[in-house]
């Protein structure tokens, strides 16, 4: 993740970008009000760090911008501005929280963390399905016909691979690279037997994959 870190006190930015990049997020810096609008009119933050007393112009101003802009990124003030009604005002112009200098760098780490968790994207359950067959990759779970059907690391990964590339003919080596790794020195004839297997598991629903002869296979009503 990208944080951009908006501080006109070198010293101060420096020690907040060296602190971040101890958590493996990457940074950039402006100095300026300028120079964050140029950074902030090319890219799009994870996180921005916003000292609102900038040499050159007011970081609400920025703040505006950007949500003017409706661009996502999530907004951290530090400011040395400690009044009640400057809090409200940053808060209500939506930034995400306000830190007052002085503070602790492990604090202001700890509120990036914070807000950049409880921001993230929810992972949506990935859920494959061709007939009666789902695939549910959440749960590492697959049932036939609403029952569990029970296969091995290999054939589930098999399965998954078909079920991604519904009504696609892939060929043994495609399945073998995916499958086993791109290392992997067994021969083609350990697909058509993993194969063999999975029909017999899922039933009269293991017709759905077929065989295209000297190609590979392929999953579809």
């Amino acid at each position: 993740m990208k944080v951009l870190v908006i501080e006109d006190d070198p010293s101060l930015r420096e020690i907040i970008c060296r602190s971040l990049e101890k958590e493996r997020y990457v940074t950039e810096e402006a100095p300026d009000f300028q120079t964050a609008l140029e950074k902030t009119a090319d890219y799009t933050y994870d996180c921005i760090l916003l000292d609102i007393m900038l040499p050159d112009g007011n970081g609400l101003d920025l703040l505006e911008e950007l949500k003017k802009e409706n661009k996502k990124e999530n907004i951290i003030i530090i400011s040395a501005k400690d009044s009640l009604e400057d809090k409200v005002t940053g808060l209500d112009m939506g930034a995400d929280d306000y830190l007052t200098k002085p503070f602790g760098i492990m604090e202001l780490v700890s509120r990036v963390k914070a807000l950049l968790r409880r921001t993230a994207p929810k992972e949506q359950a990935q859920v494959y399905r061709c007939g009666d067959v789902e695939l549910d990759d959440s749960r590492h779970a697959v049932t036939v016909g609403g029952e569990p059907c029970i296969l091995t690391y290999k054939e589930y990964e098999l399965l998954k691979f078909l079920l991604i590339n519904q009504d696609i003919v892939v060929s043994r080596e495609k399945i073998i690279s995916h499958v086993w790794g791109f290392d992997y020195g067994g021969e083609s004839r350990t697909v058509d037997m993993h194969v063999k297997t999975l029909r017999q598991k899922l039933g009269e629903s293991g017709a759905l994959i077929k065989t295209v002869r000297n190609v590979g296979y392929k999953l579809g009503k």
